[in-house]
């Protein structure tokens, strides 16, 4: 079974970073895809970005230009680093991986941008 821990969230303020991280457990993490999704109060989930087995990125119109999804394999872990934030950014995120769905998804980790 696969395990995702999310961490890194925190508290910033408007035009700050952060690096979120997301440690994967229990299968072999290089065979998987894995993606950033987030969630504001009263919203509805949304893609952040993803990262397939061979390294390919896709990022939501949101964060291209900000934020750079990447994995290392041999840490099993999962980054986002988010660069220029701005108080839209404020929600949970998630990290989520599977082999041809998202089947498993992390806990999450806030992130609060103040203006």
């Amino acid at each position: 079974q696969v395990h995702l821990v999310e961490s890194g969230g925190g508290l910033v303020q408007a035009g700050g970073s952060l690096r979120l991280s997301c440690t994967f457990s229990g299968r072999t993490f290089s065979g998987y895809s894995m993606a950033w999704f987030r969630q504001a109060p009263g919203k509805e989930r949304e893609f952040v970005a993803n990262i397939g087995r061979t390294g390919r990125v896709d990022y939501a119109d949101s964060a291209k230009g900000r934020f750079t999804i990447s994995r290392d394999n041999a840490k099993n872990t999962l980054y986002l680093q988010m660069n220029s934030l701005n108080p839209e950014d404020t929600a949970g995120y998630y990290c989520a991986g599977g082999l041809s769905k998202y089947d498993y998804w992390g806990q999450g980790t806030q992130v609060t941008v103040s203006s």
